[in-house]
């Protein structure tokens, strides 16, 4: 009798296990940030006993121009951060967009899931593109989402791991795939995204500080962009296929795998209505955009694309989409018989983010009082006068730049609030090196995003967990942190490379 033998597994393959078995073998995540809460709280009041400040120059969205600012340390232990600690944990929660976003996007996306249209999808999808291709087309998709903010994480990640699982491949993998294209690579794209304006606009301020009369416009990073997302895609496409499903191997779980892709008369109806109801979605969308005067318009601008009604409720949008789109759809297939079955997906959807909610209203406090001590600006300020003075050239600052974010990305996830702190500092050093401060902002995007997918204050970490438990149960932070260390690496390495090169050859960033 024969028997066989799994293949031995690699340094990375061990180093990753063990990562998961660490990770996985801490508390729940609710208390993790419990404790993380109490430590925030304690070193507060050491760093306010010592009186640590700094000063600096900084953009005050207020005026919209760079002024000098002073940060010092806030304790939570004071008569005012013990009224700000009770008084404000319902406001911090309310204030947490990303409860909101997630509940809006899910009660259209529970619809569209419940009738049956997203698996119907996903097997059309799994039969029109090249089996090969599948993996590439999801990252590309992916990192493109950036223009619907965050609607790659509540749509796209799910979608892949799906996707996955209906051509017999790990859902995690998929999951992991997906989950690397739209959050390390978030601040490019081969378009121009909402995100670039605000970029854009705190980096002229920065600029008048050198020279009043130059400044950059939106597409002063476009080819760059597009070279990132072409880079990243095949990147990001090959570590999973290379490194990610290797290690975990075949799917075990006991979530059913879709027995065939072909789809049924009633499927085929129902994706038919589901296309109506798109188009009707689509057309009073229109209605409410195109014309002069619009109401999603800028009221001031007319501006479509950026500042505007549009942009700031597109999640409204595409959970309008999926909401009509779901109901045609189980109209047409069969699979809902009228409203009540609509309004109970929609009950589903929301019941099934009660775990997730209870954890999002610690990381609200969390954030909130990290925030209140000022330490992310301490620490920001701390470093970024580390490595200025530590006398280097223009292409080693440019690559030290681009560490510091790195480090900074797993402490403060905002991208603009980073920039507001960072842009009066590098942008005008740079410059007087000889750099262009398009390639500043160049090295901030490459700086910015691959930590994204490993740092637990993403506000969409703890929703990827929750999805990675639906296919494996015992699942949790180290298992996440596991699938995404690899692309961070690999991320982090090569793109920095990718910018340094384009530096060196003086290619332009953009239009």
């Amino acid at each position: 009798m024969s028997t066989t033998t799994e293949a031995p597994k690699t340094a990375m393959q061990k180093v990753l296990d063990a990562v998961e078995r660490v990770g996985n073998r801490v508390p729940h995540p609710v208390m993790i940030f419990v404790y993380l809460i109490a430590i925030v709280i304690v070193l507060s009041a050491v760093l306010g006993l010592l009186g640590v400040r700094v000063s600096y120059q900084a953009y005050n969205p207020a005026t919209g121009e760079i002024e000098p600012a002073s940060t010092a340390a806030r304790s939570l232990l004071t008569v005012d951060g013990i009224r700000f600690m009770f008084t404000g944990i319902v406001q911090n929660f309310m204030n947490f967009n990303a409860v909101g976003v997630i509940i809006v996007a899910m009660v259209g996306v529970g619809v569209a899931e419940e009738s049956g249209l997203v698996k119907a999808l996903i097997r059309k999808l799994v039969v029109v593109a090249p089996r090969k291709l599948l993996t590439y087309i999801l990252v590309f998709v992916g990192i493109v989402s950036s223009i619907a903010a965050d609607a790659g994480y509540l749509v796209l990640i799910p979608l892949a791991a799906a996707a996955f699982i209906s051509v017999g491949r790990h859902p995690l993998a998929g999951l992991a795939a997906a989950f690397a294209a739209v959050a390390s690579a978030f601040l490019v794209n081969i378009l121009i995204v909402p995100t670039d304006g605000i970029l854009t606009e705190i980096t002229n301020d920065a600029i008048r500080l050198v020279d009043p009369n130059k400044s950059i416009d939106l597409a002063a990073n476009l080819w760059f962009s597009i070279g990132s997302v072409v880079l990243l895609t095949i990147v990001i496409g090959l570590i999973t296929e290379k490194v990610i499903e290797p290690r975990l191997g075949p799917y075990t779980g006991d979530y059913v795998v879709p027995g065939e892709t072909g789809l049924s008369d009633d499927e085929y109806r129902g994706l038919r209505y589901a296309l109506y109801g798109m188009l009707a979605v689509f057309g009073v969308l229109a209605l409410l955009v195109l014309p002069p005067g619009a109401p999603l318009r800028n009221p001031e601008t007319g501006a479509i694309i950026g500042n505007s009604p549009f942009m700031t409720s597109l999640i409204v949008s595409i959970a309008l989409i999926f909401l009509v789109c779901g109901a045609a759809y189980g109209i047409g297939a069969g699979t809902m018989k009228g409203t009540n079955d609509v309004v109970a997906a929609m009950q589903k959807a929301i019941m099934g983010l009660s775990g997730l909610i209870l954890l999002l209203l610690v990381i609200s406090q969390f954030i909130a009082f990290f925030n209140y001590t000022n330490m992310a600006t301490l620490a920001a300020v701390s470093l970024a006068r580390i490595l200025q003075q530590m006398n280097l050239d223009a292409l080693w600052l440019l690559l030290g730049f681009v560490v510091v974010v790195f480090l900074l990305d797993l402490i403060i996830t905002a991208a603009i609030a980073k920039w507001a702190i960072f842009a009066p500092i590098f942008v005008p050093l740079l410059m007087q090196l000889g750099v262009e401060p398009e390639a500043v902002l160049a090295a901030y995007r490459v700086g910015d995003s691959p930590m994204n997918s490993i740092t637990p204050l993403n506000a969409y970490f703890a929703m990827i967990v929750t999805f990675a438990a639906k296919y494996q149960k015992d699942a949790g932070v180290g298992t996440v942190i596991a699938l995404m260390l690899p692309y961070v690496l690999v991320i982090c390495v090569i793109w920095t490379a990718f910018l340094a090169g384009w530096h060196l050859l003086k290619l332009p960033w953009g239009l």
